[in-house]
């Protein structure tokens, strides 16, 4: 029964939520984790579940030293499908209703100043990677939604790259000079990698044997490059920095959230923090000598 539920709860993330192949595999993860939880117990009908079996659950995940952030997300995943259950009529009450979640330290996100910026472009990169990299920065995108990026994504007359974000959510994002050239650039060599391997793909970002880029590909080269100015970065540390830079330059905190894709406005509000504690290091570093 369990194994059976899971199944369609699954079903329905993707068809009517249209979470992506990843978000949906977490959900499930997590949720196979505690049905695993379940079984252990001898629990085989979702009305015995009680209130003690999920703080006993929980207890098992901190004593398998699950990080908060983890046990957090998991306790959210059971709450999504009993939420579903009960909405579906599958099972009488919710007994994650009154669970509460674990209290979690909140961690700013790193962010690179411009002039860490200006040492990685000052970097010998293929134009591929200058695009990859520019791209990135200039329009924050997740790395899932630079890599998913076709021809059609780019419009190179209005100045503009269009990108499906999580719920299969449409968004458009101006790109700036810098941005556009790479991307010309990129084009050039694009069309000869398309013509040498005779293709007929719509994918935008190729690497030179034709195939398209991977996410895992754009987290090593992003890597790569943190580690050449001395700093731990990934794709999601350009996506950070394309926001606490337009907080900074007055861009209105809305405008952001719909750059960034944020359903929640709270998500976005983080990036003030940043920018509040950037201002305050700056002004302890002048006034400290």
């Amino acid at each position: 029964m369990f194994l059976h539920n899971l199944v369609e709860y699954i079903e329905y993330l993707h068809v009517e939520r249209g979470l992506s192949d990843n978000t949906e595999e977490a959900y499930r993860n997590d949720i196979m984790l505690f049905i695993e939880f379940l079984e252990s117990e001898d629990v085989e009908i979702f009305d015995n579940i009680t209130r003690s079996h999920l703080n006993r659950y929980i207890r098992k995940l901190r004593q398998d030293n699950y990080a908060p952030s983890s046990i957090t997300r998991k306790i959210a995943s059971l709450r999504g499908w009993f939420k579903w259950m009960v909405g579906n009529d599958l099972i009488k009450s919710d007994p994650t209703a009154s669970i509460e979640q674990p209290k979690m330290a909140r961690h700013l996100p790193k962010v690179l100043t411009v002039q860490d910026l200006q040492l990685i472009f000052s970097e010998k990169l293929s134009t591929l990677e200058k695009a990859i990299v520019e791209l990135l920065y200039a329009a924050g995108l997740r790395v899932s939604e630079l890599s998913n990026l076709t021809l059609q994504n780019i419009n190179l007359d209005q100045d503009y790259v269009r990108c499906i974000g999580k719920g299969s959510k449409e968004r458009l994002i101006p790109i700036g000079k810098k941005a556009k050239e790479a991307l010309i650039e990129y084009l050039k060599d694009r069309e000869m990698i398309v013509f040498k391997n005779d293709l007929n793909t719509n994918h935008l970002f190729l690497n030179p044997e034709g195939h398209p880029i991977t996410r895992q590909k754009v987290y090593t080269l992003i890597k790569t490059l943190g580690e050449k100015i001395d700093k731990t970065i990934s794709p999601h540390t350009l996506r950070h920095s394309f926001a606490t830079h337009l907080l900074e330059n007055g861009a209105d905190l809305r405008v952001v959230q719909e750059l960034l894709g944020h359903s929640d406005v709270s998500t976005t509000q983080l990036y003030t923090h940043i920018s509040k504690k950037r201002l305050k290091d700056i002004y302890f570093a002048i006034n400290s000598d």
